[in-house]
């Protein structure tokens, strides 16, 4: 029986393609850019694996070939695709939830400690050759130990995140749509507007999806309600913030840093953070470990043959 017929849009790790095309009639990419030909070369798919540097909008969805019942995503988010325009097509879409939240959470803190121990200047100052060595006062920064953190979106990075701020000692506050039960919440204080979370936030970690209703949620307005010397982190989505207003904060010192993994309009990040010492950037490196990544790729493998066949996985998107 011939092996249904797969488009992959990206490199992905070997076991992945080793394993996609051992199910599939796999169509690997050598490259680790978004493909011009996506639409000529998903002629005759049954699927396609695609990434969240690839934009499905509901222009490129309609011009899908006739042939394309499902899409993965090699991402826990899907704000890259327009899910409503797929399923008018009755194209199904999967994704990666749970195995990438420790990871990303790892990055999160990561992000969170490098900002507030000033670590980044500091590693650039000795490539710099410029230290001349340890003094009282260099590149003072900021504790993190026993300090609030508030949680936007206490989903399951989120709450990873919280996991890992609990060893440190760290008082949690979190905003998101709901509270959540007790056996989530795992003491965690839920507020319910953030007029009442955003005070609280001595550090700022950002867990929301992507999407219309969270678009450029950290703006001027929501920046001015954290407390004087607070540190942003955003491992999440970058169009959750509005990148004008944190520039502005980081420069005025009512924020002592940031700590950002994605961006809006990545990779083509707002040119003024190059320009600021206060702020960490990493290249979008959130799940980026070997063990996670395969996990990623053997779980929407799975969830595309599932669909393929007529079945229900529990990675469907809805």
């Amino acid at each position: 029986m011939p092996k249904t017929a797969l488009l992959i849009t990206r490199r992905l790790p070997p076991a992945i393609e080793a394993l996609a095309q051992a199910d599939f009639d796999a169509s690997l990419t050598a490259s680790d850019t978004p493909i011009p030909d996506l639409l000529a070369r998903a002629k005759g798919k049954a699927a396609v694996l695609c990434c969240p540097g690839d934009k499905l909008d509901a222009a490129t969805i309609a011009a899908l070939p006739d042939s394309v019942k499902v899409i993965g995503t090699f991402s826990v988010g899907f704000d890259h695709i327009d899910v409503g325009a797929a399923t008018a097509r009755g194209i199904a879409v999967c994704n990666t939830p749970d195995v990438l939240s420790v990871a990303t959470a790892e990055c999160a803190f990561m992000l969170m400690l490098t900002a507030a121990r000033r670590a980044g200047e500091g590693e650039r100052l000795v490539r710099s050759g410029k230290w001349e060595g340890w003094a009282p006062t260099q590149l003072l920064g900021t504790g993190v130990a026993g300090r609030k953190l508030g949680i936007f979106g206490l989903g399951r990075i989120g709450r990873e995140m919280a996991k890992m701020a609990r060893g440190f000692g760290m008082e949690i506050h979190y905003r998101d749509q709901n509270r959540l039960p007790p056996d989530l919440e795992q003491g965690a204080t839920f507020h319910d507007s953030d007029a009442a979370f955003l005070p609280h936030c001595e550090f700022l970690s950002l867990h929301a999806p992507g999407g219309g209703g969270t678009r450029h949620w950290l703006d001027a307005e929501r920046i001015a309600r954290l407390p004087k010397g607070a540190v942003v982190v955003n491992a999440a989505r970058g169009t959750l913030v509005d990148d004008a207003a944190l520039i502005a904060a980081l420069r005025s010192g009512h924020l002592a840093g940031a700590g950002l993994d994605v961006f809006n309009n990545e990779p083509k990040l707002d040119p003024a953070y190059l320009t600021l010492e206060n702020v960490v950037l990493l290249p979008h490196l959130g799940s980026n470990t070997q063990e996670t990544r395969d996990a990623m790729g053997r779980v929407v493998l799975a969830g595309i043959k599932t669909l393929l066949a007529g079945g229900t996985p529990h990675n469907q998107v809805r």
